[in-house]
């Protein structure tokens, strides 16, 4: 089975930050147990990185941020997104 992209978004805020979210499913795997690929990002104007959760190969659910890379433990869908949202907000100070 091909990947196939199930959502795919971008977002740009009024100061020039950028949030990207992009999902697909794949064929559930030692790498993928959820049969789910992501990558959420959020970025500043200059195009640093301030926090983006994916599911690399061989690193399985982690979160990069300022504070560094740490695991991340995959629920679902929703609570990924959530929980990246929520990280949005705290960073933008809302």
């Amino acid at each position: 089975m091909a990947a196939i992209l199930l959502h795919r978004s971008r977002f740009m805020y009024a100061d020039g930050a950028l949030r990207e979210m992009v999902l697909w499913q794949v064929p559930r795997t030692v790498y993928h147990p959820s049969g789910l690929k992501y990558r959420l990002y959020y970025g500043d104007v200059e195009g640093n990185c301030l926090v983006r959760y994916d599911n690399e190969r061989g690193k399985g659910d982690h979160r990069h941020g300022i504070d560094g890379e740490m695991p991340y433990r995959f629920r679902d869908v929703e609570t990924l997104v959530a929980d990246f949202l929520a990280d949005i907000r705290r960073i933008r100070g809302e």
